[in-house]
């Protein structure tokens, strides 16, 4: 069974089981972050890391969004982000880092569109690796989008996953930069 939704203007169709059981999620608060390769765009081209080390610090934020540009993304969720940041780092936090199923040179031109400068650290999860471990994938190819992340937001402190609020439906609660702050 497929879930249809709306998140601002970009639709998405999640896969539902029909059994009476919830869906586990591949991650859980106490595991280790995922260790893939993402991308990240750098002034001399894409640079391939690992999110092992990436998100290996005493304490990051790490937020997930379906597509870079697409209105609620750009318009919401990651301008809450650049605008809390001193907030965050007031708390503690080291990084704060956005990653979404998109290529290193969208990621880096949506961050230099929205002005994020050195406040996030921008994630090109291209083949959706990260998405996958992390098990927060969203079937978006009913409406051409292919695979895509699930909004969340998780805390990791030094490689573990202390917190994950992953949104139930469209639009942003559990995941904003608000949220967070409430949890550190």
């Amino acid at each position: 069974m497929n879930e249809v939704g709306d998140t601002g203007t970009l639709m998405y169709v999640r896969k539902v089981s029909t059994s009476t059981k919830e869906a586990t999620m591949a991650i859980k608060v106490g595991d280790p972050v995922p260790d893939v390769e993402v991308r990240v765009m750098t002034p001399q081209g894409p640079r391939t890391e690992r999110t092992g080390e990436l998100l290996a610090g005493p304490k990051v934020v790490l937020f997930a969004v379906p597509g870079a540009f697409t209105p609620t993304c750009s318009d919401h969720h990651l301008p809450g982000f650049v605008l809390r940041a001193p907030e965050l780092r007031a708390k503690g936090v080291t990084t704060i880092a956005c990653i979404a199923v998109n290529d290193a040179f969208v990621m880096g031109a949506w961050g230099k569109d929205r002005g994020v400068g050195d406040e996030i650290l921008m994630l090109a999860d291209g083949n959706g690796d990260f998405t996958r471990e992390m098990g927060l994938e969203l079937d978006g190819s009913g409406f051409g989008l292919g695979t895509r992340s699930q909004r969340y937001a998780a805390t990791i402190e030094n490689g573990v996953i202390t917190a994950l609020q992953v949104e139930k439906g469209p639009g942003i609660e559990a995941s904003s930069a608000e949220a967070v702050l409430a949890l550190l």
